[in-house]
Order: structure tokens, then C-alpha cells, then sequence
């Protein structure tokens, strides 16, 4: 069971994706507290790690993305009212 397990794990941490790491993530966890003995787990701990690197920086880089979007959308929203404003001053003059 124990080799199968190792390759579960592997298998995951080669074919996760952005939309599939939290699932993957648990399910390698899970598998990992399966393993019996600590050679084992040692082999697979680099893989481990590696997913939840990839997690992390995948939080990160969505998060910048959503600040960007929140960035822009308030930029828009100036520059337009700035716009009205500037409208306004003229009709009135």
C-alpha cells in the first residue's frame, strides 16, 4: 500500500491545476497520514511541499489579480466622475 500511496501522491502533485490544488492538496494529506512509517513519508515529503508551494503562490498570484481589477475599477470610477465634474464646471461658466 505504501508504494501505491507514494505514487498517488506524486500522480497529484504532477496533474494539479490552479482550479484543482485545494482538492488535491487534501487529498494527498490524506493519504499522506495514511503512510506507516517514516522512510516513506520522508520520500514523498518534497512532493508535499511542492503542493502547497504551488498553493501559496497561486493564492498569491490571485490576489494580485484581484487587486489589479479593484485598482483599475476605482481608477475608472475617478476619472469618470472627474469627467462629470469638469462637465458641470464648464455648463456652468
Amino acid at each position: 500500500m505504501s508504494s501505491k500511496t507514494a505514487r498517488r501522491i506524486k500522480t497529484l502533485y504532477y496533474d494539479t491545476t490552479k482550479s484543482s490544488i485545494e482538492q488535491d492538496l487534501q487529498v494527498a494529506v490524506e493519504l499522506f497520514k495514511s503512510l506507516e512509517d517514516d522512510s516513506s513519508r520522508d520520500s514523498v515529503a518534497v512532493y508535499m511541499d511542492g503542493l502547497s508551494q504551488m498553493r501559496s503562490e497561486w493564492r498569491i498570484e490571485k490576489r494580485r489579480a484581484a487587486d489589479k481589477a479593484r485598482r483599475k475599477a476605482v481608477k475608472k470610477t475617478k476619472t469618470q466622475r472627474k469627467r462629470k465634474d469638469t462637465s458641470t464646471t464648464k455648463q456652468m461658466n
